[in-house]
């Protein structure tokens, strides 16, 4: 069992886009939006996968992922989704230490909408603020993917 340790942020500009090194669509639903196991499935390009999450502990908690077929995940989407699907464009920036930061901006209701995540070793780990970074949001559930999908 892998552990998510995360921070997430609201952005304050779109100057991350000229700092990105790569870019991908995404679209993400969920068959399970209880807080104490989310179950997602995400398409990413021809890559998909299935994630089980546990309630978060401060901004740590558990997580498992496993990759099935592209066409599976579809029909996954198309007859068990609980709730809207979630489209997203998200960029790769890289951070200091190997870390990097991953922007999300949603398309459709959710157009206008942009947060960056950032994935660190432990939860005290120490990084560097970007100036595209706006208000912290780590541990607001409103800003949770699951939680966007049932608005």
């Amino acid at each position: 069992m892998a552990k998510e340790i995360e921070r997430k942020f609201l952005v304050a500009d779109d100057s991350y886009r000229s700092m990105a090194i790569y870019k991908s669509e995404i679209v993400q639903g969920y068959l399970s939006i209880n807080p104490d196991a989310t179950v997602r499935v995400r398409i990413n390009g021809n890559k998909a996968f299935i994630t089980v999450k546990s309630r978060n502990v401060g901004v740590v908690r558990n997580e498992w992922e496993y990759p099935v077929d592209p066409a599976e995940a579809r029909q996954m989407l198309e007859t068990c989704c609980q709730s809207r699907l979630i489209v997203k464009t998200r960029h790769i920036v890289p951070a200091e230490n190997g870390l990097k930061w991953e922007i999300d901006e949603f398309h459709g209701e959710l157009d206008g909408l942009t947060i960056a995540e950032i994935e660190l070793p432990e939860p005290e780990s120490a990084f560097v603020i970007p100036p595209f970074i706006g208000e912290e949001v780590t541990g607001n559930p409103r800003y949770y993917n699951s939680v966007l999908s049932a608005i």
